[in-house]
């Protein structure tokens, strides 16, 4: 089975050029074919699937590929097949992320589609069963993100690993849940202490985002190689510069992103309030220039009760007047420039670290 990645010589390349093994699709519909007890919850089951093997931009799954590829790992060799099987792990890890956020955040939509717990609340509600249609939706969907973690454990042990490759394998799998985990819940006391540091937002992107998404995938696939601990310092600098990057075009494309590539509706960051890098160095910026008006705008938009369409378009021009999104755009360069140079100091093949490269301009610069 060949699962090198395509590519195309007239111009920059997709994130599913880059990424584009083909084995991934056909091991994650394997994976939920051979579920055992699945039938227990197919109502489960079925949001999870629709989910994981709906589409997605398989971040994750492609940056630790190119990581085992970095150390060594050769697509058309014997271990391609059972990484792969394996990095289905990432996927239903994700699956657990999502889920759980939009539960926490109130999201209506994921990916252009009702998010889970809306979709279970409406069938509650068409179906004119007991109780509170909304709590049963927020606990069904908190069903499937424990489902999708507890299979992303079953994934990773089930892919066939020999036992040494497991074992360095878990390292970083441990870490990562746990990082995941950490990082939401700095999200969450974010938002609760009504924070404003520029450097404790940063750190929640550092784990609630870069850990899981960049870092920590390039560390497995390196780990499931068997990288030198010089390659994997080396790959987990580069991931953690791209990670926060990556978290910071997120938060630009939470604002001003279109809901058309998006998924999601407009300013859907702002009517949440979440407390973002952006709104931290906008914050700064407003009270270094002593603009009041700009403050209370900012605050009414993080704490307000409801956010409506002129605040999300006032507080959207005023990101730009105060210079804020030049500042976020800035610190992406700057954190991009960063990474690559950790990548060029690296000790990997040619096509590994072309690709990785690709992927640092693809996830920094993207529009969805």
């Amino acid at each position: 089975m060949s699962l090198a990645p395509s590519a195309r010589a007239d111009g920059p390349l997709a994130l599913a050029d880059v990424g584009a093994f083909r084995g991934l699709p056909a091991a994650l519909a394997a994976f939920f074919d051979t579920r055992p007890h699945a039938d227990l919850a197919p109502e489960l089951v079925d949001e999870l699937s629709r989910l994981v093997l709906g589409g997605g931009k398989r971040v994750r799954p492609t940056f630790a590929w190119w990581g085992w590829r970095a150390a060594g790992g050769t697509p058309d060799g014997p271990e391609a097949e059972t990484t792969v099987r394996a990095l289905v792990a990432l996927e239903l890890l994700q699956g657990c992320a999502v889920v759980h956020d939009d539960v926490m955040d109130r999201s209506t939509t994921r990916r252009g589609r009702p998010a889970a717990h809306v979709r279970f609340a409406a069938h509650h509600q068409r179906a004119r069963w007991a109780g509170d249609g909304r709590l049963y939706g927020d606990s069904a969907a908190i069903l499937v993100g424990d489902l999708a973690l507890a299979w992303a454990d079953d994934a990773l042990v089930t892919a066939g690993l020999d036992g040494a490759s497991l074992a360095r394998a878990w390292v970083p799998w441990q870490a990562m849940r746990t990082e995941m985990m950490a990082g939401q819940h700095l999200d969450l006391l974010a938002c609760a202490r009504r924070e404003e540091s520029l450097e404790r937002t940063l750190r929640v992107a550092r784990f609630k985002t870069a850990a899981y998404t960049v870092e920590r995938p390039l560390h497995l696939g390196a780990a499931l190689a068997g990288a030198p601990a010089d390659l994997v310092d080396a790959l987990r600098e580069f991931g953690r510069d791209i990670g926060v990057a990556f978290q910071l075009r997120d938060d630009l494309l939470g604002v001003f992103g279109d809901s058309s590539t998006t998924g999601k509706p407009v300013g859907d960051d702002l009517r949440e309030g979440k407390r973002t890098p952006l709104m931290a160095v906008a914050i700064g910026l407003a009270r270094a220039a002593g603009r009041t008006d700009a403050v209370r705008l900012l605050h009414s938009c993080l704490d307000g009760p409801q956010v409506t369409d002129q605040v999300v378009a006032d507080v959207r021009e005023l990101l730009h007047d105060l210079g804020a999104v030049g500042a976020v755009e800035e610190q992406i360069a700057v954190l991009t420039a960063s990474a690559l140079h950790a990548l060029d100091r690296a000790r990997m093949t040619g096509q590994a670290r072309a690709a990785l490269r690709h992927l640092a301009t693809v996830v920094t610069a993207r529009r969805s």
